[in-house]
């Protein structure tokens, strides 16, 4: 098994485009809940929001792939992602 797949990461991910109050971080919540992650999701004043998930870097990667899959409320533009070591500072998954 490859150690670096089956790691925990802390996935951070700016989502642009129509993604505020459109019902985005709730899908984003219950999307992360059904594949075991924590974190939350964020509106920015900017008009993003930010995703931030910990949990299996598998898992953190189908999330990505889903932000910006097209099936999601309101309309993505672009997804920018950051990789880290998870810290550990979420027990479930929240909108901010």
């Amino acid at each position: 098994m490859d150690s670096e797949q089956d790691s925990e990461a802390r996935m951070t991910a700016w989502v642009r485009g129509r993604v505020q109050g459109v019902g985005f971080r709730w899908w984003v919540r219950a999307r992360a809940l059904e594949l075991g992650l924590t974190g939350a999701a964020t509106n920015l004043g900017d008009g993003r929001v930010e995703v931030v998930a910990e949990g299996p870097r598998p898992r953190c990667e189908e999330l990505l792939t889903l932000l910006g899959g097209g099936e999601t409320p309101g309309e993505v533009t672009g997804v920018v992602e950051r990789w880290e070591n998870p810290r550990g500072a979420f027990s479930g998954f929240t909108e901010r």
